[in-house]
């Protein structure tokens, strides 16, 4: 098992709160608006990924490769009122 690391619990807001370090988010594979699953036992508190983390306009945009989503969706030909 890992070495325990000390961290104090701060309030935020109405709720409290730990900061996780970023060696641990990067180690537990941890980002920003990741989603995870809290779970209470009888030892404590247990913290655990469940799923992708959901990502912001910006950053689908940044992930899109005209080189793999490239190319027209639609029909080419013009269609009802691009005829006239």
């Amino acid at each position: 098992m890992a070495k325990p690391i000390n961290l104090t619990i701060q309030q935020w807001g109405n709720s409290l709160a730990v900061r996780i370090p970023a060696a641990i988010a990067r180690s537990a594979h941890f980002s920003v608006g990741q989603p995870v699953e809290m779970v209470l036992d009888e030892t404590g508190v247990t913290v655990r990924a469940v799923g992708r983390p959901k990502l912001s306009l910006a950053q689908k945009l940044a992930l899109f490769d005209m080189a793999i989503h490239g190319g027209e969706v639609m029909e080419t030909r013009p269609l009802g009122i691009e005829e006239m």
